[in-house]
């Protein structure tokens, strides 16, 4: 790797020097030149040179482990600065992670950390036993090993509130004990795989697992080992499997603060399928199982489709005539991508940047939850020269490729699933039918009546944590405050006697919105302060705003609040409340550039009328 251009940036105090060091340091693959670009990158930051777009407030990032965590912390802490995450480091000492989790009076607990890395030994995952015990003896003792390392994850999350991220097992890669290794759970191969296997389905939602048996297969089983490494510095692998250890670990963290992209946008010919679609005619075509090509095409709609089943929202944009670009999707019998999987087809001969934003206002959605798919590196060109804020992914020649790109991209990777996932097509499909509606009519209060909704508030539960967590985490536009909080800390909110919290799922004769408001409210004397109050745009203006304001100005009556207390922290994103709590009725009470605080007195309110018909699960009190 050439180092040239970016050393003469960092000499000339160049701001462009940390996109560029952010370009090279995601293409290292060499341990050596990853190290070098750290350096680089501290030699900035003791110059002064500013690091544009970076977190103000550093991650306090606990790396704990029974190996030696140096040059492991240096490469971690790299990646996510280069990623606009500043991280402050504890790092703990070697083997000495029990005592560290377990005594209360640690320094690990000091340090007060939010994400806790654990490593354990590699010796945790060897059975102790002989290879002639039963099957249930080593069972009964992977399922310890398992217990002891997530009681450990459940101490210190306890007691810092932090999420962990947890290590599992490199299996072995050495013939020894030959056939015996398949045929028996003593095997080394064999009982990390049954620990590893039962980590992941045991580890609660605060536990992250960084998949090292995955990374080991993935890199080469022989080439993450480095026994001379491990006697000689403790070592956890070789130098180059430390690289794909660190960026995991990095891409964990920065998963924990930024959602994954939402919308997939996708060129047609030569993306799609083999071919011009205007030029040779739907039958001249490649796609399907009558060539390589052709089944390398579908192999990739396949995918395609399975992204949506996540809740990927699919969308095309395509040089083309709509009708000849439609043609396949509703005829050929190869295609296994249908016109009902996309909730916007722009085919026509529009800049495909002026395209995708007209997208994201159809669907409500800010640019930078793009992704845009091309073969054509000029198509490419244009949307990141006049979109930059879409993620853009070039095709290379070969379709065989195309599905792996997608899937090492990361880009669409889920922290968790829910069954509304599935639905989200249906529903934005669903949206478009209400929007074609309003569009008729002339008269709201009558077009709402005609909606029909039935809305449902209810309080946090246990059942709804992963999606109340999805939306917390990646809402930016309907959001007040833009707090973030992982599964974890909603679970913390439902037996917390200092909050109210509720959510609100709506309906109507069009289709199910499911869930599409989250409140979490804080009892602070005799006020109910709005913690956070976010909501899907696509129910904006249906009088749900009205329907959250009726809900926490009865909670606080029912508490016996004087008042409540609106605050609008301002971000980049979310300008269209920033008066919301002016339009409810609220009082501005204090007006700064970081923070706007609006109050309402409790007994002069009167329940805003609404056309929904509403019902509620009783609050237990707060």
């Amino acid at each position: 790797m050439d180092f040239t251009e970016l050393k003469s940036l960092l000499a000339g105090r160049d701001p462009a020097f940390w996109r560029l060091l952010a370009s090279q340091s995601l293409q290292a693959v060499d341990f050596d030149d990853l190290f070098l670009l750290s350096s680089l990158r501290k030699k900035a930051q003791a110059r002064g040179l500013a690091q544009p777009d970076a977190s103000a407030e550093p991650l306090r990032l606990a790396l704990l482990g029974g190996c030696s965590l140096y040059p492991l912390r240096e490469l971690v802490e790299h990646l996510l600065v280069v990623g606009g995450i500043p991280v402050k480091l504890f790092v703990g000492d070697y083997d000495n992670f029990v005592s560290e989790i377990m005594e209360p009076d640690s320094p690990l607990y000091e340090f007060a950390p939010q994400v806790i890395f654990l490593l354990p030994p590699d010796q945790r995952g060897k059975y102790q036993g002989r290879l002639t015990d039963t099957r249930e003896q080593q069972q009964a003792e992977a399922a310890a090993v398992v217990q002891q390392l997530l009681d450990l994850a459940k101490t210190a999350h306890e007691r810092t509130k932090a999420e962990v991220v947890l290590g599992n097992f490199i299996p072995p890669f050495q013939h020894d004990p030959g056939p015996m290794r398949s045929r028996t759970m003593g095997s080394d191969w064999n009982f990390r795989k049954w620990v590893n296997l039962e980590l992941g389905m045991s580890a609660p939602a605060y536990v992250h697992i960084c998949d090292l048996e995955f990374l080991a297969s993935r890199y080469g089983g022989v080439n993450s080992r480095d026994e001379r490494a491990w006697f000689e510095s403790k070592q956890p692998g070789s130098s180059g499997f430390l690289v794909q250890v660190s960026r995991e670990l990095a891409h964990i963290i920065a998963s924990l603060r930024r959602p994954p992209k939402k919308v997939l946008v996708l060129d047609l010919d030569n993306t799609l399928w083999g071919g011009v679609v205007a030029d040779d005619g739907m039958q001249g075509i490649e796609i399907g199982d009558t060539s390589p090509r052709g089944e390398a095409f579908k192999a990739f709609q396949k995918y395609i489709a399975s992204l949506k089943d996540r809740g990927v929202l699919l969308a095309v944009c395509s040089k083309n005539d709509h009708a000849r670009a439609m043609e396949p999707f509703e005829q050929h019998p190869e295609m296994a991508l249908r016109p009902g999987d996309f909730v916007s087809f722009k085919a026509n001969w529009e800049p495909k940047s002026e395209n995708i934003r007209a997208m994201a206002a159809e669907l409500n959605l800010g640019l930078d939850s793009f992704v845009f798919v091309d073969d054509n590196p000029a198509e490419i060109d244009i949307v990141r020269r006049f979109a930059p804020e879409v993620t853009t992914i070039l095709l290379g020649p070969d379709p065989s490729a195309y599905a792996t790109t997608l899937k090492d991209s990361r880009l669409f990777e889920p922290q968790t699933l829910t069954a509304e996932d599935a639905q989200r097509t249906d529903q934005y499909r669903s949206d478009a039918q209400r929007q074609a509606l309003l569009a008729s009519v002339t008269d709201m209060d009558a077009y709402l009546q005609s909606l029909e909704m039935e809305g449902a508030i209810t309080e946090f539960t246990a059942l709804d944590v992963p999606r109340l967590s999805q939306l917390i985490n990646k809402s930016n536009q309907f959001n007040l405050t833009t707090r973030r909080r992982t599964e974890a800390e909603v679970e913390v909110l439902l037996n917390d006697p200092a909050h109210a919290c509720f959510s609100m799922r709506l309906k109507d004769r069009f289709g199910d919105h499911g869930l599409i408001a989250i409140v979490v409210c804080r009892l602070e004397g005799d006020t109910l302060e709005i913690d956070t109050w976010l909501m899907s745009c696509r129910v904006l203006k249906r009088q749900v705003e009205e329907e959250v304001v009726n809900e926490y100005m009865r909670l606080a009556a029912l508490r016996g609040c004087a008042k409540v207390r609106g605050v609008f922290l301002p971000t980049a994103k979310n300008s269209m409340v920033r008066d919301l709590y002016a339009r409810m009725g609220f009082t501005l009470v204090l007006d700064e550039p970081e923070r706007r605080v609006f109050e309402r007195t409790v007994a002069d309110f009167q329940p805003f009328p609404t056309k929904i018909r509403l019902s509620r699960k009783a609050y237990e009190s707060i």
